[in-house]
């Protein structure tokens, strides 16, 4: 979970929360209350961390000054649902199988795609 700063405003448009953190240089992102702005923080976390070899360490948001409309969250991110939920659109690869076993697939109405990407999921851990 990375703590993030939330800060609500009030305008004539209606109530807007925007959030950052100090612990993902320049995550930004913004919803028309707390639930939503904590759940675009989801994505916004996610998208700053997608591709990276390490994430950073979670800062203590102890010390973080606060003015009087901001509040400290907690966002917990799970980048393995967050691959499934905005990577699962499909690719073409090509791949090699032993003839016999593309005859015997191709006689049960085996999926192969499907059983390669149920297996790489396993393998990955997904």
């Amino acid at each position: 979970m990375y703590p993030v700063i939330m800060t609500e405003y009030k305008d004539e448009d209606g109530r807007v929360v925007t959030v950052y953190s100090p612990n993902i240089p320049g995550m930004h992102t913004e919803g028309k209350d707390f639930n939503e702005a904590a759940y675009w923080a989801v994505d916004a976390i996610a998208t700053m961390l997608d591709g990276k070899k390490e994430y950073p360490e979670v800062m203590d948001a102890g010390a973080w000054e606060l003015q009087d409309n901001e509040r400290i969250a907690y966002i917990p991110v799970n980048m393995a649902h967050w691959y499934r939920e905005n990577m699962s659109q499909t690719v073409r690869r090509s791949v090699t199988v032993p003839k016999y076993l593309n005859v015997l697939a191709n006689e049960e109405k085996i999926n192969v795609s499907q059983v390669l990407s149920e297996a790489l999921a396993q393998r990955l851990g997904f």
